[in-house]
C-alpha cells in the first residue's frame, strides 16, 4: 500500500523508500522517518523527530518555515490536529492531507503528501486557510521541511553559476549553521537552482545514501539548509525570498507549490535516475512527446532578418534533416511606412504582429515554405517584457510593473509587464492564442530576459501563477503546441516550468567545451529530453573557441538537439557531415531521451534503453590526455553487445569492469558509441 495509517501515525511507501509522519507529544506533526522502506509496525517504534513545517514559538530557535502574525500582533502557531483525508489508490497513487489548525487562532493548515506506485518521489505542499473575520499576515510559508537521519557528517550538493555558466555542481561540507540558497530575481536563477541534496559525506555516483528535494516554482524562492550542534540536519524551502509577505483575508486560502523529495541508497546517480523517471512520467505536460530537431535563426541573423533570408536558411536546414524551423527575435512590431518595429533591443517588445516591412504578406509565405520543406514552424516570443518604444507601452503605460514614487528600472531597454494583473495576463493569452491559431505555429520559444524589479508584496506570487495560467490555457487550446522555456539561457529551469514546457533552453553559452559542465549539472535532476542544446558556429560567438563540428554535435546530441549556426556560411562538406550526424541522432534519440542516464566521468555519459546503449565521451582539447577507459554501467553482465558502427562484439561484464577499448586517435576530440545487446 502507498499510504497506511493508524492514530497519530502515517506511513507513505514508494518502490524503494518510505516516509513516516507522527504526532509529537505537543501535537505537532513531526518526521519520524525518511529513508529505506519500512512496515507500519517498524514505523510505530520510531520516535517523533523534527517538525514537518517548523513554526515560531516556545523553545524553537531554528529555521521557521511557517511564520504568521495575527490581528492582535501575536505570532507563531500552537498545533492542533483536526483529522486527515486520503484520496486515490494503490494503482494511481495516494494523496494524504493531514489537517491541522492553530489551538486558539482561526488558522487551518493542511499538510499535503502525494506518492505514486511507479515513482520514489514524495510530493509535499501546504495550504493555509483563514477561517476568521480578520486578516492574517503570512510572513513566510514554506512548502515543506525535510529532515535527514543523524549521521556523523553531512555534505551539501547544489548548483551555482552565472549567465553563460549555469548549473555548476558544488559539493561541500555542510557547515554547522544555516546555509541559504535563494533567488531574489523573480525567476529560478542562474546563480542557483531550486533543488538541494544531502549525503553523509561518503556517497559516490553509484553508492551511498542521498536525500534530495526540488521546488516546482519559477519565481523567487528560498531553501535554508540547517545543521545544528546536536547533529541534526535538514532544510526548509518554498516560494518567495525573505521579506515578502502575504495578506490572508477572511475566508481566503494560500496554497504553496510542491516541494518534492527523493531518497536513494544508490548514490548521486541513483537519485538522478529517480528524478529523471519522475519528471518524464509525472511532471512533463505531454509525456513521450518526441522533441524535434530544431533550427533556430538567432545566431545566423540576430535582428537583421528578411523573408527571403529566412527561406534560404530553411532550405539549408531541411537539407540536413531539421524537423522544426524557429524564427527568433526581430520578426515583429512596426507599422508600414511609420514605426520601424523590432530592429534592435530598444523597440518593439509587446507588439506581437509580423513586421510589415519585413513580412509584407504576413508570416504565411514563410510558414508555407517551411512546411513544403517538411518542417514545422516556430517563433521566439518574450510576452512578459515591453519596450518603452512600442505601441503597447504607448497604449497601456499603466500595465508596466512599477511602484508609486519609485523609478521604473530599465534593463536591456526593457520594462516588465505586470503579470500579477489579470487584464495583462488576459491580453497576453489573447495575443499569443491569435498568433498561434492564425499562423499554424507548432512551437514557441518563451523567453524572459530580465529580473523582476519594483514589485510589491502582492506581485511575486500572482505574477508567476498568471504566467503559468497563460501557458496552461495555450496548451489546452492548442494541444499540438510545444513550448521551450527560456530566461536568457537557464534562468528559469525548474519543475514548475517543466510542467508546462517540453524543454528548457539550458544556456546562452553554446561553446561545446563549456557546455559539458553546464549539461552535467543540469542532468543532476532534469532529464536529457528537456535539455535544449545547439550546434553553433566555430569559433564560438561567445568564447571565440574553435571546435570540430563532430565535437559540437556530440555534445548537443546528448540532450535535445538543435542547430543554431549560420548555415549560409557552412561549407558543403560541413553540411554533408551535419546531415549524417542528424541522421545518427534520430537513431539514438529514443535512447537518449527515454533511457537511463549514467555519468561515467566528467567527460563521458551513457544512456541505456534495453537492449540499446549509447555512450558519448569528449576530449575538449588534444592537450588533455584521457587515457582511462570508459567503464559502462547497468549492463547485463552475461550479455554480449555489438558495436553498431564496427560490428565488433563485447562482453557486458568486461565493458563494466574493463571498459571500452582505448586509446582514441590522437586528433579525436569526441566519440559516440552505439551498442546493442545481441546475446
Amino acid at each position: 500500500m502507498t499510504i497506511e495509517t493508524e492514530p497519530g501515525l502515517w506511513l507513505l511507501t514508494t518502490p524503494s523508500s518510505a516516509y513516516a509522519v507522527r504526532l509529537g507529544p505537543d501535537g505537532a506533526p513531526r518526521c519520524a522517518h525518511w529513508g529505506p522502506r519500512l512496515t507500519l509496525g517498524q514505523a510505530r517504534a520510531l520516535p517523533a523527530g523534527p517538525e514537518e513545517l517548523p513554526v515560531e514559538g516556545g523553545g524553537r530557535f531554528g529555521v521557521a518555515g511557517l511564520q504568521v502574525r495575527y490581528g492582535d500582533a501575536v505570532r507563531g502557531v500552537e498545533w492542533r490536529h483536526v483529522g486527515h483525508d486520503i484520496e486515490g489508490d494503490d494503482v494511481d497513487g495516494g494523496h494524504l492531507t493531514i489537517r491541522m489548525a492553530d489551538r486558539h487562532y482561526p488558522l487551518e493548515i493542511d499538510l499535503h503528501y502525494l506518492v505514486r506506485p511507479d515513482s520514489d518521489a514524495v510530493g509535499r505542499w501546504t495550504t493555509l486557510r483563514n477561517t476568521g473575520d480578520g486578516p492574517i499576515t503570512v510572513l513566510r510559508c514554506d512548502s515543506a521541511a525535510w529532515a535527514v537521519p543523524r549521521r556523523e557528517d553531512y555534505r551539501l550538493t547544489h548548483v551555482t553559476g552565472e549567465w553563460g555558466a549555469e548549473f555548476q555542481v558544488r559539493r561541500t561540507a555542510l557547515a554547522v549553521a544555516e546555509t541559504v540558497l535563494t533567488s531574489r530575481r523573480g525567476h529560478s536563477g542562474y546563480h542557483a537552482n531550486p533543488w538541494v541534496m544531502l549525503d553523509a559525506g561518503d556517497a559516490t555516483e553509484d553508492r551511498g545514501e542521498v536525500w534530495s528535494a526540488a521546488l516546482a516554482w519559477s519565481g523567487s524562492w528560498r531553501i535554508t539548509v540547517e545543521r545544528d550542534h546536536d547533529g541534526r540536519a535538514g532544510w526548509s524551502g518554498g516560494f518567495g525570498h525573505e521579506g515578502v509577505t502575504w495578506r490572508l483575508g477572511p475566508g481566503e486560502s494560500l496554497e504553496t507549490p510542491a516541494f518534492t523529495g527523493i531518497y536513494s541508497a544508490e548514490g548521486f546517480g541513483g537519485v538522478s535516475h529517480r528524478w529523471h523517471d519522475h519528471v518524464r512520467r509525472h511532471v512533463l505536460p505531454a509525456p513521450g512527446r518526441v522533441r524535434p530537431v530544431v533550427y533556430n535563426s538567432w545566431e545566423a541573423t540576430e535582428f537583421d532578418i528578411s523573408q527571403d533570408q529566412q527561406m534560404e536558411l530553411a532550405e539549408l536546414a531541411a537539407g540536413i534533416g531539421v524537423e522544426l524551423f524557429v524564427m527568433d527575435d526581430g520578426w515583429f512590431g512596426g507599422r508600414a511606412g511609420a514605426f520601424a518595429g523590432r530592429t534592435g533591443e530598444t523597440a518593439g517588445l509587446g507588439d506581437w504582429w509580423p513586421n510589415p516591412d519585413r513580412f509584407p504578406d504576413g508570416l504565411t509565405p514563410l510558414i508555407d515554405h517551411v512546411k513544403r520543406l517538411g518542417m514545422a514552424f516556430g517563433l521566439w516570443v518574450e510576452p512578459e517584457s515591453v519596450n518603452p518604444d512600442s505601441e503597447l507601452y504607448r497604449t497601456h503605460p499603466e500595465w508596466v510593473l512599477r511602484q508609486p514614487n519609485r523609478r521604473a528600472t530599465e534593463i536591456r531597454d526593457q520594462l516588465l509587464l505586470d503579470f500579477s494583473r489579470d487584464d495583462v495576463a488576459e491580453w497576453a493569452y489573447d495575443r499569443l492564442d491569435e498568433l498561434v491559431a492564425h499562423n499554424d505555429i507548432a512551437f514557441l520559444k518563451w523567453d524572459m530576459n530580465r529580473p523582476i524589479t519594483e514589485a510589491g508584496d502582492e506581485v511575486w506570487v500572482p505574477y508567476i501563477r498568471n504566467v503559468y495560467a497563460v501557458m496552461d490555457r495555450l496548451r489546452a487550446a492548442h494541444p499540438h503546441l510545444t513550448i521551450e522555456g527560456c530566461a536568457s539561457g537557464g534562468g528559469r529551469a525548474d519543475l514548475g516550468m517543466l510542467a508546462r514546457t517540453e524543454q528548457i533552453w539550458t544556456s546562452d553559452n553554446t561553446d561545446a567545451a563549456q557546455r559539458i559542465a553546464i549539461q552535467h549539472g543540469y542532468g543532476q535532476v532534469y532529464p536529457a529530453c528537456t535539455m535544449g542544446a545547439w550546434v553553433t558556429d566555430s569559433p564560438n560567438a561567445l568564447t571565440g573557441r574553435p571546435t570540430p563540428l563532430a565535437f559540437r554535435f556530440h555534445v548537443a546530441m546528448s540532450g535535445a538537439l538543435g542547430i543554431g549556426g549560420d548555415l549560409l556560411r557552412w561549407s558543403p562538406a560541413d553540411l554533408e557531415q551535419a546531415k549524417r550526424l542528424v541522421e545518427q541522432y534520430k537513431l539514438i534519440r529514443p535512447v537518449v531521451h527515454e533511457g537511463r542516464m549514467d555519468r561515467l566521468a566528467d567527460w563521458a555519459v551513457q544512456y541505456t534503453l534495453d537492449p540499446h546503449v549509447v555512450v558519448f565521451s569528449w576530449r575538449p582539447t588534444t592537450l588533455v590526455r584521457v587515457t582511462a577507459p570508459v567503464r559502462l554501467k547497468g549492463l547485463d553482465p552475461d550479455g554480449v553487445y555489438r558495436d553498431e558502427d564496427t560490428g565488433k562484439t563485447h562482453h557486458g561484464t568486461l565493458l563494466m569492469s574493463h571498459g571500452l577499448p582505448r586509446p582514441w586517435p590522437f586528433d579525436a576530440t569526441s566519440e559516440l558509441k552505439r551498442l546493442t545487446r545481441v546475446g
